[in-house]
């Protein structure tokens, strides 16, 4: 057995009320992969969790929607996993699994019965270690047809759809690594060739660029074995290129529209936040929640039920390792347009400004959250599982067992705090605003500002 590098930490369990742990062992392999294990014999089932460290953030210029790619890729078998297998074994033992990609991480689980650990270790041994052997021009450009036809439904034929593109463009510098979406674009998609494809794939999905999670019913000695032996032939890759962007910010307000195959107009507000886990960030997502996180939240209250000019409200922060984002989305009510509902919205985020929430408020969104978060911790596997939170948390943080610190940044909050978070955020001269209206009948959007001579 190849030497392994140990990182033992014994964390003593102590009631929720006093603090939060989760339990871990973290080795790291000869060539670089990150391990981290976490017993809970509650019931007879693992979560595999790996984690590759690179989203749409790492692509270039011209050659986006790898890391999308290379999610529909990693199912389609590799040396010694023939095309349809994945799925069928992992079926046939009872276990499911899936794959999700944005712009910071890409991420794969399989939730398998215990005694079905080696399988789900062996399926992703293979595809981390001889996915390319088995990676033909006809899979290639068969997975790029599936990506191009979900990004039509998601994108193009989709109302609303290029919203999201559009405002990434207007917000970030060209060429920045949030400049564009996940999915990449159809010139680049079609413009990728198979040696792009092997490049990206021998750059990033590689031992010492990934992290494996594996939570559950298991035996800490036996599946150290099992790891080792199923992962430690897997040679390094070449250390990764770091992410070295220019710090972004906007310091004008972009107004932009777009006409579309809509009934109804839709108004999009957005402006750079910080990153995820920084200071400020949990001000802004529990901002987000006194909103529009129910009927009886600022925005949704006032937009929908009062002035009845608004369909629907919502806002949300959307955390990322460079920078965050926040957006506040409306659609109004026909006949109304969507300078009536920027107006509203504006003198709701004034209002905060000019005058901290309530005690009351910020306590209802704390106490939501922390029954989410402890909810997560109850659920071994999947998207959302105590799984995927340690290898986010040691993607971001370092730290696997960051779970009481997370929620303790949200339960140290005052509401002053959120008062000051939406002065320094969100101000007026540094944000994006996108109209989005019926085609023909742009006189509802926000127009620009003409100067005055």
């Amino acid at each position: 057995m190849k030497k392994l590098l140990l990182f033992i930490f014994v964390l003593c369990s102590v009631s929720a009320a006093q603090s939060l742990k989760i339990p871990y062992t973290r080795y790291v392999l000869s060539n670089g992969l990150n391990v981290i294990l976490h017993q809970d014999h509650s019931t007879p089932t693992v979560s595999v969790n790996t984690w590759y460290h690179v989203g749409s953030g790492h692509e270039k210029v011209g050659r986006t929607g790898f890391a999308h790619l290379f999610e529909h890729l990693m199912f389609e078998g590799s040396k010694n996993v023939a095309e349809g297998d994945f799925d069928k074994l992992l079926e046939a033992a009872g276990g499911e699994n899936n794959g999700s990609t944005t712009q910071d991480r890409t991420n794969y689980y399989e939730d398998v019965p215990s005694n079905a650990l080696e399988l789900a270790l062996y399926l992703d041994s293979d595809r981390m270690g001889y996915l390319i052997e088995a990676m033909t021009q006809e899979k290639l450009d068969g997975q790029r047809s599936v990506v191009k036809n979900e990004r039509r439904q998601s994108y193009e034929n989709r109302p609303y759809g290029l919203a999201y593109e559009t405002i990434l463009k207007h917000m970030f510098p060209q060429g920045h690594p949030y400049s564009w979406p996940v999915i990449g674009s159809m010139a680049d998609l079609t413009a990728a060739s198979h040696e792009d494809v092997v490049e990206f794939f021998r750059t990033y999905y590689v031992p010492n660029n990934a992290s494996l999670v594996i939570s559950g019913d298991i035996d800490l000695n036996e599946t150290i074995n099992l790891v080792e032996k199923w992962f430690g032939e897997i040679p390094a890759g070449k250390p990764v290129p770091p992410q070295n962007p220019a710090a972004v910010k906007l310091s004008e307000e972009k107004i932009v529209m777009l006409e579309d195959k809509v009934q109804l107009p839709r108004l999009y507000i957005a402006w750079i936040t910080p990153p995820n886990f920084t200071p400020g960030d949990a001000e802004m997502d529990v901002l987000a929640n006194i909103l529009s996180g129910g009927k009886n939240s600022r925005l949704y209250k006032k937009l929908v039920y009062e002035l009845q000019i608004a369909q629907d409200v919502y806002a949300y922060q959307s955390s990322g390792k460079l920078v965050s984002q926040f957006q506040v989305v409306a659609t109004a009510r026909s006949g109304h347009n969507l300078t009536e509902l920027k107006n509203v919205i504006e003198q709701e985020l004034n209002k905060i400004k000019t005058e901290a929430p309530t005690q009351r408020e910020l306590q209802r969104v704390v106490n939501q959250y922390e029954a989410s978060f402890l909810a997560r911790l109850e659920r071994p596997g999947g998207f959302s599982g105590k799984a995927d939170l340690l290898n986010s948390y040691y993607y971001f943080t370092g730290n696997p067992d960051y779970a009481n610190e997370d929620l303790a940044r949200y339960k140290a909050l005052a509401p002053e705090d959120i008062q000051f978070a939406a002065q320094k955020y969100l101000p007026n001269n540094g944000r994006v605003i996108l109209s989005i209206v019926p085609k023909g009948k742009t006189d509802l959007a926000i127009q620009p500002k003409t100067e005055v001579k």
